[in-house]
């Protein structure tokens, strides 16, 4: 049986990858999880290829029997679970006028529905490693969206700012068992899903998906006596009215 083990959603690249990637690395046997299994397990190799002991669950997001598949798969292989990441996130910009409701749903149900449902399906198993060693970690990333409305991606903001109050519910509720809870907070980052911004922030001028990775090892090093409720990232010189 492993001796640490974490579990990430929206995990085949970018921010997801790079967290998973920090995890392994500092001793956590893994699941990732994504929608595409072909893109999700080219992932797993490539973790693997560096030695890391990791397993691929393939689940859409917005499918209940599919997330509570993910969690039981872990424990099956696992059987603990000290890092929840939740992660997996999509944004659809529109003005207000013409939202069309499938992709209204599909931000509702993938940003915020899968997180609330997998962290009730991985508060089992966090409480007891909680209960271990008093310090397991719930990471849901959230965007610097959430700090403020965002026009023409009114409900992605929404979303992120709910993820935002209910990782300090989350904290308020489940702190005391050991569980401690942080939202990540960026503005853009060098991913697939930035690729509409490009044409006004390059790539290259974006945070980094190592930048998170690295915000997550700083979580698993702090004591635990020590919570870290949000962790906001922003470009230099920019502010948190600013992507």
């Amino acid at each position: 049986m492993a001796q640490r083990a974490a579990l990430i959603t929206g995990a085949s690249s970018g921010i997801g990858l790079a967290i998973a990637r920090v995890l392994g690395e500092e001793g956590h046997a893994l699941t990732i999880s994504a929608r595409r299994p072909e893109k999700l397990e080219t992932a797993a190799e490539a973790l693997r290829a560096d030695g890391l002991e990791v397993q691929s669950v393939a689940a859409n997001m917005t499918d209940e029997e599919n997330l509570v598949a993910v969690f039981a798969k872990h424990r099956e292989a696992y059987g603990r679970l000290d890092v929840l990441v939740n992660n997996a996130g999509v944004g659809i910009g529109a003005p207000m006028e013409e939202i069309q409701t499938k992709h209204l749903d599909m931000q509702l149900g993938v940003n915020l529905r899968a997180l609330i449902i997998g962290t009730r399906e991985g508060l089992p198993l966090l409480k007891e490693a909680g209960a271990e060693h008093g310090k397991a970690l719930i990471v849901n990333t959230a965007s610097i969206a959430g700090k403020g409305g965002q026009a023409w991606l009114s409900i992605y903001a929404a979303t992120k700012a709910a993820v935002i109050n209910f990782t300090q519910s989350t904290h308020r509720e489940v702190g005391g068992a050991g569980i401690q809870c942080t939202a990540l907070a960026p503005g853009f980052v060098d991913t697939p899903m930035t690729e509409f911004a490009k044409g006004q922030v390059p790539g290259e001028e974006m945070i980094r998906p190592e930048d998170l990775g690295e915000a997550v090892r700083f979580l698993l090093r702090t004591s635990r006596n020590c919570h870290v409720p949000e962790i906001v990232f922003t470009r230099p010189g920019e502010g948190l009215d600013t992507p």
